[in-house]
């Protein structure tokens, strides 16, 4: 039991054991005295004081961390001498002698074995009980022994001990939180976890944090409560039946208990049920990331799990905050016969049945009320008393019947379904029927409802909904007695009401428009003529005056001398259909048009935009410098933007570099990005500084180019000097990498371009050193909807440290890395010192 894992107490620096002394040095104790105008002997006596007071607070910190050693042995040695009692207990059983005698066996047993009385005492637990337990101390045993137990994991002799005091633990510990505390101190902290959760799952779905460990009192109480439906980590764990095992819970974006403390690190939620019944989850929490673990520690979780279930099966969550068991409501099962025989709908009340492992392997039906219904017709003694799949061997077929029987026994979350099938075997003759199913838990039993539709009255009705919706009435003409039969549909469509006689199929003509005569004198004679089916469209001119577009289709009924004996059919209402497409053509012209447009515009702005700045441009030569330039427009088509860039060698030796971009997309901001870029350009002959070029510039963008607004990046690099002059009007900082550093340069006062009719902006210079690198960019490398500015620019840093071989592949790698999700396009250049 020295392996329990106590957290270092802050007290604990002033013990003296540590080393460190208490008292104030030589150069604090003349601090007092310092003071101009004080009395030495008033200084020398509150030294004295201080010193003493000091030396006081040691020993009762000393004191303190002493005594609670002296309690967290007495626990441990607490601990180990109930498990040993139980060997002993185990011996005297087995060996049929006394205490005293099994005591000396036990210690004899435990020379010969060459290991401590402790850890003897759980391999003969194990070799006594072989529960779970024992199984998974055996499997990681001989793992271990064989070499295939990941490095981290505890030695064999301390694997069983450890699980056995944290069972003895759990089963001592009077509430959920001891059990977390129990289990982390015995079980996890050897497993290299920093944390552990308790989750009660409530009838309702929810989650309550029944205990916890390894997390701070507010961080607990924040996560105290987690209502239905919300996707957490224990949520998602009770939906995986092996529980759920992640890596590194950032990569999953689930919230989680302690996910601000460890972001990066593992995560395990495995469900903790007994028989069939989950009472909640098991959360473990990992500081960094984790490994596929081997199967030992996996089955050493799910029995770690399983001794959370015992105490979460009586856990009440009404008892209070601080997790407390109390016993549970629960609902007899005769109670809930009576509610079964008060409903009105055939319903069946099911218990677990399990088998002698206590594992759930059916369910009994343990009452059938009066209005029960069998599907195949069995009367209410057959089925009452059997086991759910041998009366209804179907309900673990494809409905899932059973399968959602099991699940609301284990989660207590309702179910139900409309329209499920529940099919069942007569003769080895499969019969079907259609019904709304509801499954609840009420206490340890199911109450399991279904309300078998009626097939005929349903399609009826549906048929009738389907008229209505799809706007059809239908008809049926007797060709020998001259009978006439419309649903009320059809009544409303001809706009007449129900009162008045129907129209016959030869006096059709005379209701529709006169220019539909001949198809509908074609379809009359296909129909009554040559016997066939047919359909046409006409428009109806209807009582009230208003012009129907309808369709009719009919088909003849010949009797058995072939003549013919009935004519049905149907009318369709199609007026919203015609103008429909009537419309559509119409905007399929016009969109035609558009698109052409737009196309050619678009195309016009592409070669624009690659004329003046091609995606890849071979590196401009400079004396004693690199320049590489990138471009990435943009993936949407529709999105040309106004990003550019220039690198150029003026006639005075100086390199001029800039980046900028243009408000807007389309046309116009390409248009105004080659203005700003050409007149940037012929400014620079002028040999004025980056900051004067800024000023000129936004006289242009502001008067000469239809008052555009731009932000641009200007600057200046001496190559005999090694020196860079900058300016920038609003526009992102440039970065130096410098060795393995990335940083980005000061953010110099400047407005951006054409916000106001004259602007000033303020000059950087530094001075840059062999292998220096600088990055000029703009906002589309770096810009995400759903991080700050700082964020992304802080991972642009991040990305520029790893310096490639040619600055071409080192501006290449910043475009592949990027993570921007704005669709914008993207400038980069990008400059190496020689």
């Amino acid at each position: 039991m020295s392996r329990l894992h106590q957290p270092p107490d802050p007290v604990g620096a002033d013990d003296p054991a540590t080393g460190a002394d208490p008292s104030p040095g030589p150069g604090s104790a003349s601090l007092p005295g310092a003071h101009s105008g004080a009395d030495p002997t008033e200084a020398a006596t509150g030294g004295e004081d201080m010193a003493a007071r000091q030396t006081s607070v040691g020993r009762l910190a000393a004191t303190v961390e002493r005594l609670r050693q002296e309690v967290r042995e007495a626990q441990a040695e607490a601990d180990g001498r109930a498990l040993i009692e139980l060997a002993k207990g185990i011996l005297v059983e087995r060996l049929g002698c006394g205490p005293a005698q099994a005591a000396r066996q036990l210690a004899e047993l435990t020379g010969q074995a060459g290991v401590t009385p402790l850890e003897f005492a759980v391999e003969v637990i194990n070799e006594a009980s072989r529960d779970r337990l024992s199984e998974v101390t055996t499997a990681f045993l001989a793992a271990a022994a064989g070499g295939t137990v990941a490095p981290g994991t505890p030695d064999q002799g301390a694997a069983a001990v450890e699980l056995r005091s944290a069972e003895s633990a759990a089963l001592a510990a009077r509430d959920a939180q001891s059990v977390a505390d129990s289990l982390l101190a015995h079980a996890l902290t050897p497993l290299g976890a920093v944390a552990v959760a308790i989750w009660a799952l409530g009838s309702d779905g929810s989650l309550t944090l029944a205990g916890s460990a390894g997390f701070s009192p507010a961080e607990a109480g924040r996560w105290r409560y987690v209502p239905p439906g919300v996707a957490t980590v224990a949520r998602r764990g009770l939906s995986e039946r092996t529980g759920l095992w992640i890596g590194r819970l950032s990569d999953t974006g689930l919230p989680s208990i302690g996910g601000h403390q460890h972001p990066d690190g593992g995560r395990v939620a495995v469900p903790a049920g007994t028989a069939g019944r989950i009472h909640g989850v098991l959360e473990i929490v990992w500081p960094a990331r984790l490994e596929p673990q081997p199967p030992q520690i996996v089955r050493q979780i799910e029995a770690l799990a399983e001794l959370c279930s015992h105490t979460l099966e009586s856990y009440d969550p009404r008892d209070g905050d601080n997790g407390a068991l109390g016993p549970r409501a629960l609902l007899d099962a005769a109670e809930l016969m009576d509610l079964a025989d008060g409903l009105h709908d055939p319903a069946l009340v099911l218990v677990p049945h399990v088998d002698a492992a206590g594992e759930l392997v059916d369910f009994r039906i343990q009452h059938v009320n009066a209005r029960f219904l069998d599907p195949a017709g069995r009367p209410r003694g057959v089925v009452g008393g059997a086991l759910l799949l041998e009366a209804y061997p179907m309900a673990a077929g494809e409905n899932g019947l059973f399968e959602q029987v099991e699940r609301v026994l284990a989660t207590g979350e309702p179910f139900r379904a409309r329209r499920m099938r529940l099919t069942e075997l007569l003769d080895d003759v499969p019969l079907s029927a259609v019904a709304d199913v509801s499954i609840s838990r009420h206490g340890g039993s199911v109450l399991l409802i279904w309300r078998i539709e009626d097939e005929t009255a349903r399609l009826a009705n549906l048929l009738q909904h389907a008229q209505r919706l799809g706007r059809i009435g239908g008809f049926e003409e007797n060709r020998l007695t001259g009978e006439i039969t419309w649903n009320s549909q059809l009544f409303h469509l001809y706009g007449q009401p129900l009162s008045s006689g129907p129209v016959s199929l030869e006096d059709l003509p005379a209701h529709a428009h006169p220019d539909d005569a001949v198809a509908i004198g074609r379809f009359l004679r296909t129909l009554l003529h040559h016997h066939r089916p047919a359909s046409t469209a006409f428009r109806l001119l209807r009582p009230d005056g208003v012009t129907r577009h309808l369709r009719v289709a009919a088909e003849p009924v010949l009797d058995s001398d072939s003549r013919l004996h009935l004519v049905r059919g149907a009318y369709q209402d199609i007026s919203a259909h015609h103008w429909t497409e009537v419309a559509l053509a119409a905007t399929r012209d016009q969109l035609a048009h558009t698109e052409q447009r737009a196309s050619e515009r678009h195309r016009l702005t592409l070669q624009l935009q690659h004329a003046i700045m091609p995606p890849a441009q071979a590196p401009l030569e400079a004396p004693g410098l690199r320049v590489a330039v990138r471009y990435r427009p943009a993936e949407t088509e529709q999105l040309v933007g106004g990003d550019w860039y220039d690198a150029v060698v003026l006639p005075s030796g100086l390199v001029l570099l800039c980046v900028g971009d243009v408000a807007g997309h389309g046309i116009e901001a390409a248009t105004s990005m080659v203005v700003l870029r050409n007149a940037l350009r012929g400014l620079a002959v002028t040999g004025a500084g980056p900051g004067q070029l800024l000023s000129w510039l936004n006289m242009v963008a502001h008067h000469l180019s239809g008052a555009v607004t731009a932000t641009a990046v200007c600057g200046l690099y001496d190559s005999e000097r090694r020196s860079l002059r900058w300016a920038r009007a609003g526009h992102l900082p440039p970065v130096l990498v410098r060795g393995s550093e990335a940083t980005a340069l000061p953010l110099v006062k400047g407005l951006l371009l054409g916000a106001v009719p004259e602007a000033t902006y303020e000059e950087h210079e530094m001075q840059l050193a062999a292998d220096d690198t600088l990055l000029m960019y703009t906002d589309g490398l770096i810009e995400r909807r759903d991080r700050s500015m700082e964020e992304s620019l802080a991972h642009l840093l991040t990305t520029a440290r790893t310096v490639q071989p040619t600055l071409g592949q080192q501006l290449d790698r910043l475009l592949t890395h990027s993570r921007s999700d704005t669709d914008d396009d993207t400038c980069v250049v990008g400059i190496r010192v020689a």
